[in-house]
């Protein structure tokens, strides 16, 4: 059996894997000290199940977030389970400073688009920090992409959670129906994580339009895979839509 056979079982089986050692120390040193320092210029608190620091489009705001948009280690995986017709939707980070709150559990697949079926949407969550249970490791439920509801209903205990703990630059890779949460920070130090979210038809419009904002010199920067992957083969145009344009 392949590492990539083992990986797509448990994406189909469980909703999810997790990829050890993706990042190199040298790697996670440089994507930290880059987001702490994009915290503190781009950063803004976001409440979604739960409020966290949000730093929104790396892509267009420095370019050492390039490598983890086709990386060697990850890209096959999601092609492998939704084909080569695929966008990066967005990338973003998610930090969860000292003291904030647990995430409810959501899934990132509205109702109008869950069915049966492969999946149309992969969030990769790459750990910049350690990922603990005491700094609130993400909390996701094993076998929910399979049910057609986006959360569980407010009168039922959910069961069958599992902790994506993991050293630094592991990736905990999931389909997007599954129900998923950040945990409570209850430790000192903030927790940073890295969200590169894809998509396939049906739903191919971005979530963060890396065109809004992209620096020109930089198109020089990017492979051809990368390019593909954010619809700039053509190069920069007018933004195309997105979830945070308006309609």
């Amino acid at each position: 059996m392949t590492i990539l056979t083992q990986q797509l079982f448990e994406i189909e089986t469980y909703g999810f894997t997790l990829i050890a050692e993706v990042l190199s120390d040298a790697q996670v040193r440089e994507l930290r000290a880059v987001n702490e320092r994009l915290l503190a210029s781009h950063g803004e608190d976001l409440v979604f199940y739960g409020r966290a620091g949000h730093v929104t489009n790396l892509p267009t705001l420095d370019p050492a977030y390039f490598q983890c948009i086709d990386h060697p280690r990850v890209l096959p995986l999601l092609e492998a389970a939704m084909g080569r017709e695929l966008i990066l939707a967005s990338l973003n980070s998610r930090v969860v400073r000292p003291g904030e709150p647990a995430q409810g559990f959501h899934s990132d697949v509205p109702p109008q688009l869950r069915r049966p079926g492969p999946p149309i949407m992969m969030n990769t969550v790459w750990m910049l920090d350690e990922f603990t249970v005491a700094n609130g490791a993400t909390a996701i439920v094993v076998g929910s992409h399979r049910s057609e509801i986006c959360e569980p209903p407010a009168d039922v205990e959910v069961g069958f959670v599992h902790r994506a703990v993991g050293p630094p630059g592991s990736i905990l890779v999931f389909d997007g129906r599954c129900w998923h949460a950040g945990g409570a920070n209850r430790t000192q130090q903030a927790r940073h994580g890295l969200f590169a979210h894809y998509r396939v038809a049906p739903w191919m419009r971005f979530q963060c339009d890396p065109h809004r904002g992209f620096p020109a010199a930089w198109l020089d920067r990017l492979t051809e895979r990368q390019k593909q992957l954010m619809r700039m083969r053509k190069g920069l145009g007018h933004p195309t839509s997105s979830d945070y344009d308006e309609v």
